[in-house]
């Protein structure tokens, strides 16, 4: 599977997960060695009123569970906007060694934009790193849904 079309999965499943349950659109895919999907996650803070329920510690918990192993050093983490803070811990702690993201998050992301914990010197484990993989079309995703909040 190419990189544009796990992000366009994560894209749907950000959208479709968004109008279901008011959450900001992120969509997360995990794909194994074999690049199948094994699991998948969207933010789910509002509807389960669960401040870490975020696409991508969804989708990780997941794929540990359908692995059965909490490392998921043969995977691959799309999501669909740059992680968090938290989220990078995450990905750092189930040794995810590859991510790709597609929309630069400037006010939280910690994979670039505020921060960059997973490529930190100091970090034991550093993935690698794709970024801007459809990028126009995840911000533009984000940005239809905070206009019509507005």
């Amino acid at each position: 599977m190419k990189y544009e079309e796990a992000m366009a999965k994560a894209i749907e499943l950000a959208r479709a997960a968004a109008s279901a349950s008011g959450d900001v659109p992120v969509g997360a895919i995990i794909l194994n060695k074999d690049n199948e999907v094994i699991a998948t996650g969207a933010n789910q803070r509002e509807m389960s009123h669960n401040p870490v329920a975020h696409a991508e510690i969804i989708a990780i918990q997941k794929a540990a569970s359908a692995i059965g192993n909490w490392r998921l050093d043969d995977c691959t983490l799309v999501v669909t906007l740059e992680p968090c803070a938290m989220c990078a811990g995450a990905i750092a702690q189930a040794r995810i060694p590859k991510l790709i993201f597609g929309a630069w998050d400037e006010k939280a992301g910690a994979v670039g934009s505020q921060w960059d914990l997973l490529r930190d010197p100091r970090q034991l484990h550093k993935p690698e790193v794709i970024a801007g993989v459809m990028a126009e079309e995840c911000a533009a995703l984000l940005a239809e849904f905070f206009q019509e909040k507005r």
